[in-house]
C-alpha cells in the first residue's frame, strides 16, 4: 500500500472512531508513522482529508443507491428513502462523512443539484421527472421536491441520532410515515381531487 493510501486508511479509521473532533494530522501521523509534515507531500492541508473522507461516504452510499432495483418512480423514490435510511443508520461514519463533514468539495444547493453533478441527485430528478410525466406528481420543482425530501429525512434521521426517539422501531415507523407523506405532498392535484357527484 503506498503512501498517500496508508495516510487517508488511517485518516478513515481516525474518524471512525472519533469523529471530527478526533481528526487532526498529528494522530495520522502517529497512524501511519511518518512526520505530519510528510502527510502534505500527499494531501494539500486538512480539508483535502477532509474532502477525500467526503468522497469515500458518497461512493458508499452511491453504490447502495445504484443496487436499487425497483422500475416504477414511486416505488424507487420510497426504496431511496428506505435506504438512506439504512446507510444512515448501519453505516453512520460513512453516512456522516458523504453529508454533514465541512468539506470544501461538498455539493450545494441549488447549483450543483440542478447541474445534477452527484449521481443520486441526477437518479432522484430522473425518477421525479418520470413520475410528473406520467401525472403522478404535480407540475412543481423538481429540485424543491428533491430538496425537500432530502431535508426532511436528514432532520429526522439527526433528531434520532440526538436521542430524541424512544427506541429505533419508533423513529423508523415515524421516517417511514414523513417521508412518504412528503412524497405525496407533491401528489398531481388533478390525481387526487375528487370528481364531483
Amino acid at each position: 500500500m503506498e503512501t498517500g493510501e496508508r495516510i487517508f486508511v488511517a485518516a478513515r479509521a481516525l474518524f471512525d472512531k472519533e469523529g471530527l473532533a478526533g481528526l487532526s494530522m498529528r494522530k495520522i501521523a502517529e497512524a501511519v508513522d511518518v512526520t505530519p509534515m510528510a502527510i502534505y507531500r500527499h494531501f494539500a492541508d486538512k480539508d483535502a482529508i477532509l474532502d477525500a473522507l467526503m468522497l469515500d461516504g458518497f461512493a458508499v452510499w452511491e453504490a447502495r443507491v445504484r443496487a436499487i432495483t425497483a422500475r416504477e418512480p414511486m416505488q424507487w423514490l420510497e426504496a431511496l428513502s428506505e435506504a438512506f435510511l439504512d446507510f444512515a443508520l448501519n453505516e453512520p461514519r460513512r453516512y456522516e462523512a458523504a453529508l454533514l463533514l465541512p468539506a470544501t468539495k461538498a455539493r450545494r444547493y441549488p447549483d450543483d443539484f440542478v447541474a445534477e453533478r452527484s449521481p443520486v441527485i441526477a437518479s432522484a430528478y430522473a425518477r421525479i421527472n418520470e413520475a410528473k410525466a406520467k401525472g403522478i406528481l404535480g407540475d412543481y420543482s423538481t429540485a424543491e421536491i428533491a430538496l425537500a425530501f432530502s431535508a426532511l429525512a436528514q432532520g429526522l434521521i439527526s433528531m434520532y441520532q440526538a436521542g430524541r426517539f424512544v427506541s429505533e422501531a419508533e423513529f423508523r415507523a415515524a421516517y417511514r410515515r414523513a417521508t412518504r407523506h412528503c412524497i405525496l405532498s407533491f401528489a398531481n392535484p388533478q390525481r387526487t381531487r375528487r370528481k364531483p357527484k
